[in-house]
């Protein structure tokens, strides 16, 4: 009823006037009030013909989800339940199968799956069309609506109906949901002194747990060159993607925000910081999976000529969504500008095109292995793992080592990318970066 009332209020506000208007700006009006008579026609004719019983309230709710989702994939109405899941899902862990998702003519796509979580490990990947939720068309759906039937307790299952990026025939594949994972920054020694980061999205404690690794391998050994993996990284906070990129610049301008008022201009600046790694070779790795401010990362790094890009064009997701609470809980998101580059490139619909366009090509005898083998970490790979209990005591640091070794060149015999991304950054100078 609060939403009717508020109706009513607006039409009453459009209707005072102090003084004569201009000709246009009474056409205007004119127009303003004709597309309003013809919504409250519209209104009551449902409210008192359709065949089931529906309140103004309802319609003019739906109304709004309407109005916000056809302006682009991104804007949608939020209800107080959406609004408390997308708070919770930016900062910390959240119940799901892990995947970040979009709206492009209708059709559900997964942007990229989150590393090491369910939809990860059943194969999905960027690119691919949902079809079908647990039966239901995903056309018969609006964004707000797909998430929600998606997301579930931990170990109840949806079943997925995917049309996979190239297939003919789609496939129905049934995922146990699960906690998905706080952890954002994963590390691993390529060889002594190159240092893979690799950061799976952008969560509230992503650069701290960046910095935090790198000081920590820094302290036993002088790092030579970092490989930073960005790929299938489906973005996450703003203030993140800054602080990470300004992690390896001095200061300077990061990314700038513009709206359709040229006075919007906002522009994201780094700050030196003592622990800045300024010197130190890199190559960034990216994909189709990698959207939005992982693509703002890659993108000042680019621009700035502080890190060769290497891998595939990435997915070109460069909005910017405000999010705004209504007094009954609920809210909007509402897109209100687009990301530039520090060069002036808008991100939007063009994404980043690496300086290496190199596709990864699994080797010959995975090519009929599932996605979840590709760029797969899994507990054992990384350093600084827990052991199991069942290594003997005596060999605990001899063993530790050597199965580093071979996390690493498991990893590097697998990843095409991952092994060219080695050889460039141990050529790369030690240089700052160019502004």
């Amino acid at each position: 009823m609060r939403v009717g009332i508020w109706f009513v209020c607006f039409i009453m506000l459009l209707t005072l006037t102090v003084a004569p208007a201009p000709l246009g700006a009474a056409a205007a009006k004119d127009d303003q009030f004709e597309a309003l008579r013809r919504f409250s026609q519209v209104v009551d004719m449902v409210e008192t013909h359709y065949v089931k019983p529906v309140t103004k309230a309802e319609l003019i709710q739906n109304s709004i989800k309407g109005m916000l989702e056809q302006l682009d994939p991104h804007s949608a109405f939020l209800s107080a339940e959406d609004f408390k899941e997308l708070q919770v899902s930016s900062s910390g862990a959240f119940h799901g199968i892990g995947i970040e998702i979009s709206s492009e003519n209708g059709r559900l796509i997964v942007v990229s799956p989150i590393e090491d979580t369910p939809a990860y490990k059943a194969g999905l990947k960027s690119g691919d069309i949902i079809l079908e939720i647990d039966g239901e068309s995903t056309m018969e759906l609006g964004m707000n609506e797909a998430v929600k039937k998606i997301r579930g307790p931990q170990g109840t299952s949806v079943t997925l109906t995917i049309l996979h990026k190239g297939a003919q025939q789609p496939v129905d594949v049934t995922i146990s949901r699960g906690t998905i994972p706080i952890i954002s920054v994963k590390t691993q020694e390529l060889e002594k002194g190159y240092l893979m980061c690799r950061i799976t999205r952008f969560n509230e404690h992503t650069t701290k747990e960046l910095r935090e690794k790198i000081a920590e391998y820094s302290k036993k050994t002088p790092i030579q060159g970092i490989v930073l993996d960005l790929r299938n990284n489906p973005g996450g906070l703003l203030d993140q993607a800054v602080t990470v990129a300004d992690t390896f610049l001095a200061d300077g301008l990061i990314v700038y925000i513009q709206g359709k008022d040229p006075q919007s201009r906002r522009d994201f600046m780094g700050r030196k910081a003592a622990d800045d790694l300024t010197q130190v070779p890199i190559v960034t790795l990216i994909n189709a999976g990698s959207a939005s401010a992982s693509e703002i990362v890659a993108g000042a790094l680019q621009d700035r000529k502080r890190s060769l890009l290497i891998g595939e064009k990435t997915f070109g997701k460069g909005s910017v969504q405000t999010v705004v609470s209504l007094p009954d809980g609920s809210g909007i998101k509402l897109t209100t500008a687009l990301y530039y580059t520090p060069n002036g490139r808008s991100i939007q619909a063009e994404g980043i095109v690496p300086d290496l366009e190199i596709p990864f090509v699994a080797p010959p005898s995975d090519e009929d292995k599932n996605m979840k083998d590709r760029f797969t970490f899994r507990e054992k790979d990384f350093s600084r793992h827990l052991e199991n209990g069942s290594a003997k005591k005596g060999k605990k640091g001899a063993a530790k080592s050597e199965q580093d070794n071979e996390a690493a060149r498991s990893l590097i015999e697998k990843d095409n990318q991952l092994r060219l991304g080695l050889e460039m950054v141990k050529t790369l100078p030690k240089i700052r970066d160019i502004r």
